[in-house]
């Protein structure tokens, strides 16, 4: 069964910075895309960006010029770089991963939490 753990998330202040983490148990040499989304209390879940094999990444509106969304093949993780944090972007935070074989799988999530 494959695994995705998240981890970095907390407490900060407005304009902080945090760095989520997620290690894939399996190697994402292959994979279609992975992916970050959140979601806040008594609001649907969203998209906050993703990023293709080929390193195409795609960024939520709200988060552009903020976040940074990357992968380390030789890790097997994807990470999520959050700068200038705001209120807003309180949330719990899910990786996610889709493998080109159909496997698609999502962790338990993180949660950040921006306050002063």
């Amino acid at each position: 069964q494959v695994q995705l753990v998240e981890s970095g998330g907390g407490l900060v202040q407005p304009g902080g910075s945090l760095r989520l983490s997620c290690p894939s148990s399996r190697n994402i040499f292959n994979i279609v895309n992975m992916g970050w989304y959140r979601q806040a209390p008594g609001k649907q879940r969203e998209l906050v960006a993703d990023i293709t094999r080929r390193g195409t990444t795609n960024y939520a509106d709200s988060v552009k010029g903020r976040f940074t969304i990357s992968t380390d093949n030789e890790k097997n993780a994807v990470y999520l770089e959050m700068n200038r944090l705001e209120p807003e972007d309180t949330a719990v935070y899910y990786c996610t991963a889709k493998w080109g074989d159909g496997i698609d799988v999502w962790g338990k999530g993180t949660l950040v939490t921006v306050s002063s």
